[in-house]
């Protein structure tokens, strides 16, 4: 499988996070023992800013959502490292930005460690076992309009979940602290923005004609700015995580849960699925650019391959001198892209099942000769290169960690499509994602 927005995750000696929503770590913090119940948040779920820019000499969390970092942080106030910090800011946003935040969906994990050791995680969401080539073709050949974007039949298996947990061994805090404040957040509530409000609004046809009951994330009324959103099925989802551990999902209420939601709507995932469903730690690309050390998630992500790629690219131009954003550096930018994509839409697939020839892709004989043709202040054409525009995703969301040892962690989770399949699990409370969408409908 190939996911069609591009992840690209990238750690260096210095971060700078330029997201929506940055939580700085500030001094004095007050621990709180592991395991008190009832857990009381630190922070106000229905009074908060969004940050986009600020300064840490300690640490940050940043992420699309300002409820979401703040949960990361409280990690750090309980002794937590980085990897805590992103598994409580990657739960919270299954709670609070629901677009593509998830438990049901997928993503990847990149980690630089204190001890020097590199990490990459791949949570990717799988085929059902009973996922064939033509599922999504009429009798006649034909691709059957949204079959595969929305509702019960575009669902993969969810890998989220387990992605937490192989990622558990490089936390300090036990699951019961990391996933409290998601707990919190879906049983109490949190006061919705204008654009989030909107947003609902928006997909509300779509959750009722895809899901088998009425979802938590709709309103009798429209949303509006000020409204609290309260997820209580969610909140009961999450728990039996926090009890049951992986086997809280992917076994027992949350799997017949899942199961039966599937049968309503003619989806495919099963039981076997569910238990079956492994997160993989994968080879991390490593990879020198102008002094600096990158490190990039490899396949099935296509970062791992694009990334290096374009890089070696423009590595002898004077992009510097160019300036940001300028005609010139767009120009180039956008060319060594275009090539790049063209190489991705043919040669670059899961590697459990694709034979990839990574090796020539990187070398520096055929990128020298992808850019032959290359000329400055000159746009080229994406049909006469190979592959189409790619739009920039709005489906997708990514969170960025960096603690005072020295541990940096990335991880750009998805649902895929903004709300995934538009499916809520029903008694469960998360969307399901639309991630099948991604293979080739008619081969």
């Amino acid at each position: 499988m190939i996911e069609k927005s591009t992840i690209i995750e990238y750690m260096l000696r210095r971060l700078f996070f330029p997201a929506l929503a940055v939580v700085v770590i500030s001094c004095g913090i007050t621990r709180k023992p592991a395991g008190t119940e009832p857990y009381e948040i630190s922070f106000d779920p229905y009074n908060y800013r969004i940050e986009k820019r600020m300064l840490a000499d300690k640490g940050a969390v940043s992420s699309a959502h300002p409820l979401a970092s703040l949960a990361g942080v409280e990690m750090f106030k309980k002794g937590g490292n980085a990897v805590d910090a992103a598994i409580a800011t990657q739960l919270a946003l299954a709670v609070v930005y629901p677009g593509a935040g998830n438990l049901g969906g997928g993503g990847f994990l990149v980690a630089h460690l204190s001890d020097g050791k590199q990490v990459t995680i791949d949570f990717r969401e799988a085929a059902p076992g009973n996922a064939h080539r033509d599922m999504y073709l009429d009798s006649a050949g034909n691709v059957i309009a949204n079959d595969s974007q929305l509702g019960h039949k575009a669902s993969g298996v969810p890998g989220s979940v387990a992605g937490i947990f192989k990622s558990l061994k490089y936390a300090k805090l036990p699951i019961e602290v990391l996933i409290a404040p998601s707990i919190v957040l879906a049983e109490k509530g949190f006061v919705l923005t204008k654009e989030e409000a909107n947003s609902l609004n928006l997909s509300r046809a779509g959750f009722l004609k895809y899901s088998s009951s009425v979802p938590a994330l709709v309103s009798q009324n429209k949303w509006k700015e000020g409204d609290t959103l309260v997820q209580k099925d969610l909140a009961n989802t999450l728990k039996l995580i926090r009890d049951k551990g992986m086997k809280g999902f992917y076994e027992g209420i949350t799997a017949d849960r899942i199961v039966a939601e599937m049968q309503k709507g003619n989806g495919i995932i099963t039981k076997k699925d569910l238990k079956n469903y492994k997160a993989i730690e994968r080879t991390p690309v490593v990879f020198e650019y102008k002094g600096y050390q990158i490190l990039t998630m490899g396949l099935p992500s296509a970062g791992g391959v694009l990334l290096p790629q374009m890089l070696k690219m423009v590595e002898d131009q004077p992009l510097k001198e160019y300036g940001f954003l300028s005609a010139k550096a767009v120009n180039l930018m956008t060319e060594a892209e275009r090539r790049a994509y063209a190489d991705r839409a043919k040669y670059l697939g899961d590697p459990d099942f694709v034979k990839v020839p990574v090796k020539r892709l990187l070398s520096e004989e055929y990128i020298r000769e992808r850019m032959k043709d290359f000329v400055p202040g000159k746009a080229g054409e994406s049909k006469n290169i190979g592959a189409g525009n790619i739009p920039e995703s709005e489906e997708t969301t990514h969170l960025s960690v960096y603690d005072s040892d020295g541990n940096a962690v990335a991880v750009t989770t998805t649902l895929n499509g903004g709300y995934g399949s538009k499916t809520v699990v029903s008694e469960a409370g998360f969307l399901m994602n639309n991630e099948m969408d991604d293979f080739s409908l008619k081969p």
